[in-house]
């Protein structure tokens, strides 16, 4: 191996890539981040934070609309959706300086902006440069994936990355995926004045969450006037900007045509590997993704594979988490392993969707022994008050209390679901959240009271008679 330059040669400045950079400059590590487009990732311009932005615009759209509610006057706002996303652009011009090249600059990083490749295990080439390093992480995330429905690359059409672009109304728009940044967008648009159809292939949206969790959503968006589609197959596309004709096969094997002035497409994620010279590098993918160990480690042990090019969680937060890894075994060389059992997402449609562990389908298809407890919203004085009272809290636990898995379907579920992603990291039971104090009245005392359910479960009659016998009560 050629002498090394750098400690770390950070390939992507996504959200793991930027972390990794930081925290390793941070420690004293002499560290160069290549990048091809810009600092922030998906993340920053085309996820998360463009993506929060609209729903708050569209949820502030909708409490206008339906103030009467709350007994105040409602009205319906003229919404100009060029107005709206500016706004959702100064929201990602605030956050862009954390993300700037200069503040990383500024920490002694050497920041290079190109499109670069692998030529040995030990090299990375960018624009005729070659950079070496003691350790390599590659962060190049995701992007959308085109399904192969007949006429779609002769149509145009929208995903995550040109959606914020928008500055045009739109009076009909068909979305094709219903997990959750289908789901998302199409509510955000509904409640921004568009008429919305929503086509997913299977049974549900959202898929990986449980039928009763998804069913509230389904419910809602109907209720708001989304068009849901469920057990559809997109058969083919055409038509032009302004007039798209989508032609689907229905669950009853009818084929229908819905026609949009939009079509937007959510029907998954592709990894960033191609054309990173991975093969001369000697890293192995699947799919498109790089394999990993639990270390983070590629089939070339000292590159490491960071966020969404190495799956299955395409997260930011797990982005992160993956990028302290890395920073512990390639800086302290300690083993250091990915969190693999407790891991946390959320959909923020309204209500929002948050789970951590097992759901109740993985647990029936592990064949791991079970109980199942739920609390509903609308018995919450703090969810009547508000008038957010749609949803509940389901967990479940082993046959001694053990928490396994929980999931909140609800307002503010995703903030809610913290206290139980602590608590299954620490090994809880369920009588621990029982027996600690929840203030009054706020919504995280669901968390107790549907742990209440499961010692309200162990107080059988025997066990009952045996207390009144043990104590000397007298009661019925």
């Amino acid at each position: 191996m050629s002498q090394t330059e750098f400690d770390l040669c950070v390939i992507g400045g996504g959200a793991g890539g930027l972390v990794v950079a930081a925290g390793g400059a941070a420690l004293g590590a002499k560290v160069v981040l290549v990048e091809k487009h810009r600092l922030g990732g998906d993340c920053l311009w085309t996820g998360c934070v463009p993506s929060k932005a609209l729903l708050h615009a569209a949820k502030v759209a909708h409490l206008a609309r339906t103030a009467a509610a709350y007994g105040l006057p409602g009205h319906a706002p003229k919404i100009d959706i060029g107005q709206v996303m500016l706004r959702v652009n100064s929201v990602i011009q605030t956050i862009e300086v954390n993300d700037s090249p200069e503040r990383f600059r500024g920490m002694g990083i050497e920041v290079i902006f190109g499109a670069g490749h692998f030529t040995n295990p030990y090299t990375f080439e960018v624009d005729g440069r070659a950079l070496r390093a003691k350790n390599f992480v590659i962060a190049t995330g995701s992007r959308p994936a085109a399904p192969p429905v007949e006429g779609l690359d002769r149509v145009p059409y929208l995903t995550n990355e040109n959606v914020f672009e928008l500055r045009e109304a739109v009076p009909r728009l068909l979305v094709l995926g219903g997990g959750p940044i289908g789901v998302e967008l199409a509510q955000a648009f509904a409640r921004l004045g568009s008429e919305v159809s929503l086509v997913q292939r299977g049974p549900q949206l959202l898929p990986v969450e449980d039928r009763d969790v998804a069913a509230v959503v389904e419910t809602r968006l109907r209720a708001e006037g989304v068009n849901l589609h469920l057990n559809s197959d997109a058969l083919r596309v055409g038509g032009e900007a302004g007039d798209i004709r989508l032609t689907l096969k229905d669950a009853t094997g009818a084929e229908i045509t819905l026609r949009g002035t939009h079509l937007l497409i959510a029907t998954g994620r592709r990894a960033n590997s191609e054309s990173l010279g991975l093969e001369a590098a000697g890293v192995e993918t699947q799919r498109g993704y790089i394999q990993s160990d639990a270390r983070l480690r590629t089939s070339t042990k000292h590159i490491y594979a960071c966020g969404d090019v190495t799956g299955p969680y395409l997260f930011t937060h797990m982005a992160e988490h993956h990028a302290g890894v890395i920073l512990r075994n390639t800086l302290f060389r300690l083993p250091a392993k990915v969190e693999r059992r407790v891991i946390p997402w959320c959909t923020y449609s309204d209500p929002e969707v948050a789970r951590v562990g097992l759901s109740e389908n993985e647990a029936r298809q592990q064949g791991i022994e079970h109980q199942t407890f739920t609390f509903p919203f609308h018995e919450l004085d703090r969810a009547q008050a508000d008038g957010n009272t749609e949803g509940f809290a389901k967990i479940l636990t082993g046959p001694k209390g053990k928490l396994l898995g929980a999931a909140l379907v609800g307002p503010h579920a995703g903030e809610l679901i913290h206290e139980y992603v602590l608590a299954l990291a620490k090994g809880m039971k369920a009588k621990d959240l029982s027996g600690v104090i929840h203030i009054y009245p706020t919504l995280a005392q669901i968390n107790r009271r549907v742990a209440d359910q499961r010692l309200k479960a162990g107080l059988t009659p025997g066990a009952k008679q045996w207390i009144k016998r043990i104590f000397r009560l007298r009661g019925a």
